[in-house]
């Protein structure tokens, strides 16, 4: 059981990875897993972007410590906030 996870911006500089697959579960089980993918030191990083990132999923959005389940075989975008105009 598995989702893909897309990453963009400062997401994926964190991470470290454009897209990485983690285990399927809540959206705060999804952002846990990426926070383990990545070393011990970097791990606060990842979980402050996440905090204040987007993340899409079948046309809804959602937040970091949200607890809706992401189901099986989904894919997850993570929007960090843009900036720029």
């Amino acid at each position: 059981m598995a989702v893909v996870v897309r990453l963009f911006a400062a997401a994926r500089e964190a991470v470290g990875a454009s897209e990485v697959s983690v285990a399927a579960g809540s959206v705060v089980q999804v952002c846990d897993e990426l926070e383990s993918l990545v070393p011990a030191e970097r791990r606060p990083r990842v979980a402050a972007v996440l905090a204040l990132s987007s993340l899409l999923s079948g046309g809804v959005r959602y937040r970091a410590a949200d607890h809706a389940v992401i189901p099986d075989g989904s894919v997850v975008d993570v929007l960090p906030p843009f900036a720029g105009g």
